[in-house]
């Protein structure tokens, strides 16, 4: 018999009681969808059912009679259902007191009715290593009163969540955490996890990820936690979770959700159900959402690079084609924001005709309209060079054919051209007369290395400013597509994209390793999308044993972000120098235009590295 809470004969002989209530009541509506293995139905509270720890004791067991109040119906979107809560909770911090019925159409009760639903308890898992929603489905509901109060939703703020993240998991069951006691009163994924299904309540609570076309929005009850320059939750590290962040979504998308900045604050009373959303962990799904005061958080202008200064800037400008309507946005991103840098490596740079997966690689197209819409903005008329990717081998959208660009401005730099490059060609190093030089301009790097597979292949070019000869490589690394979320079950958290990131800065950090041993003062920089954390293995592992430096550990930490996601602002895109412009000095430059704001042109905020070669 599965374990219960305290005193479970007297709760059961209560429902028992309103179960035949309900079935007495000749006015109570009713409504059933059809119900297998009621035969050995248990009667039991939605605590005992929600138990003390992420899975139900009672998961793939029938249950009948489970009392509760409507607290919010949910009658759009793909998980039509309610929520019902019990109004006379037990005294165990860690069993929640409400739960999800999943009905599958729209439901037909109203909040404030007492319920009595029988059907199968389920954990639902849109994808794996995700935790669970625990849920009644299939189920048959008797509706015995309406117009009650509803149970008081439960506040959550700075005080009741702990600053720890998660528990270690259970290393005999894979590192997951579903089979531990909760301990709400330590982690504050078990805290949040004590009130699945439950209504809960935030106040006045700081926007730390912009609203999104999904109206979906991360606010933190946490008002200073690691907070940046510009009002959001800085990701520290991997033991840094930030773990007063919480999504925020519209109980029904037929309701008005607000538009709001990081920075922002959501004022007043935001409350509602708390949902597990394998897309987001844990959400309140708001029926009622506070209102926005802006911060007044405004787009960052880099500083102009003086005359001896050479400028290298690297933005992903998100899988733009020819279709796009963000081309002028871009342009005037690159001119008035990043202030015209001399050579810009672009990341997602699509083919001529996007996502239509018809063998065209070409991208000049795309170029072309780029180049155009900047110098329509006032700026210089830039050339650029890349080599076009095997068609569909560079991952990213199939048929889009994502590659990386130097652009660069002809009247500030010049491009050294050397043949012999192609997509499947090598470029490497020789030396001539005392100096470094590229077989190839531009060249991929290694691109049949099996770090590569289903990957963009490094690009790399030879670019001469003011007579100095500066190594230039554009980087796209794997993704972290795949990976598990920092709500996941297994804890701490397996990263497995990292592994080809690994392979991949091992062969950058090789290649570069390369030209030093040709001239010994190469000035390289490396830079791009490198989709991994300043801290991060990946980046040590470019950096080596000091060839390559982060330029963007040259910030203050409060300022070290290039992307926000989920709440976290953290560091995916990187330009790394090598000693010789490390030494000579250089200005970084993280420029805030796209990731805090709700009307993004790319989900990546550019940086800019100025120096004197």
């Amino acid at each position: 018999m599965p374990s219960q809470s305290t005193h479970p004969r007297t709760r059961r002989t209560r429902r028992t009681r309103l179960a035949a209530l309900a079935v007495a009541t000749a006015s109570c509506a009713t409504y059933a969808v059809a119900l297998t293995g009621t035969a050995h139905a248990a009667t039991v509270a939605i605590h005992d059912i929600q138990g003390t720890t992420r899975i139900s004791p009672y998961k793939g067991q029938a249950v009948t009679d489970v009392a509760g109040i409507v607290t919010a119906v949910r009658t759009t979107g793909s998980s039509k259902g309610f929520w019902i809560q019990d109004p006379d909770p037990d005294d165990d911090p860690a069993t929640s007191e409400g739960i999800f019925v999943y009905t599958g159409s729209a439901p037909k009760v109203a909040v404030g009715d007492a319920v009595a639903v029988s059907g199968t308890v389920s954990e639902y898992v849109v994808s794996t290593g995700n935790q669970s929603l625990t849920e009644i489905s299939k189920p048959t509901v008797t509706v015995v009163s309406s117009g009650n109060a509803v149970p008081a939703a439960t506040v959550i703020d700075a005080k009741s969540v702990p600053d720890a993240y998660s528990p270690a998991g259970d290393s005999a069951a894979g590192n997951s955490v579903n089979g531990l006691p909760l301990q709400p009163s330590t982690y504050a994924l078990d805290r949040y996890e004590s009130l699945e299904g439950m209504s809960v309540r935030i106040g006045s609570s700081r926007v730390v990820t912009a609203s999104n076309a999904y109206d979906e929005l991360w606010v933190t009850v946490k008002p200073h936690e690691n907070r940046t320059a510009r009002g959001g939750s800085l990701y520290r590290s991997y033991d840094d979770q930030n773990t007063g962040r919480l999504q925020v979504m519209a109980l029904n998308t037929s309701q008005e959700f607000p538009t709001a900045d990081v920075g922002d604050t959501l004022t007043g009373t935001t409350e509602g159900p708390l949902d597990f959303n394998s897309y987001g962990g844990y959400t309140i799904a708001a029926s009622a959402i506070g209102a926005v005061e802006a911060g007044g958080l405004q787009r960052e202008v880099t500083k102009k690079q003086s005359a001896h200064q050479l400028a290298v800037a690297t933005y992903n400008v998100e899988n733009l084609d020819p279709t796009d309507d963000t081309f002028a946005d871009h342009a005037n991103a690159i001119v008035h924001n990043l202030q015209s840098p001399d050579i810009v490596s672009l990341e997602e740079i699509q083919d001529n005709n996007g996502a239509k997966d018809d063998g065209t690689v070409a991208a000049d197209r795309t170029m072309g309209k780029l180049i155009d819409a900047i110098v329509a903005a006032g700026g210089p008329r830039y050339d650029w060079r890349s080599i076009d990717p095997a068609n569909d081998e560079d991952g990213g959208e199939p048929g889009g054919n994502i590659r990386q660009v130097f652009l660069f401005n002809p009247e500030r730099v010049s491009f050294t051209d050397r043949a012999g490059g192609d997509a499947t060609t090598a470029v490497g190093v020789t030396t001539v007369g005392g100096k470094a030089r590229l077989t190839a301009s531009p060249g991929r790097i290694d691109p049949t290395n099996t770090a590569w597979k289903d990957s963009r292949k490094p690009l790399a070019g030879e670019f001469v400013f003011r007579g100095k000869t500066v190594f230039v490589i554009a980087n796209h690394l794997n993704s972290k597509g795949g990976d598990y979320a920092l709500t996941s079950q297994y804890q701490p958290v397996p990263r497995s994209s990292e592994t080809q990131r690994h392979a991949q800065a091992t062969v950058v950090n090789t290649f570069v390793k390369s030209l030093h041993a040709a001239q010994k003062d190469a000035d390289v920089i490396a830079l791009g999308d490198m989709n991994d954390f300043e801290f991060s293995d990946t980046t040590k592992i470019l950096e080596g044993d000091g060839e390559l430096y982060s330029g963007i550990k040259s910030l203050p930490k409060k300022e070290r972000y290039t992307y926000d996601y989920q709440g976290n602002s953290q560091v995916l895109d990187q330009i790394l120098v090598s000693p010789s412009i490390r030494r000579g000095g250089f200005s970084y430059d993280s420029v805030h235009i796209n990731s805090e704001f709700h009307d993004q042109i790319s989900d990546h905020d550019p940086q800019v590295l100025r120096f004197h070669p």
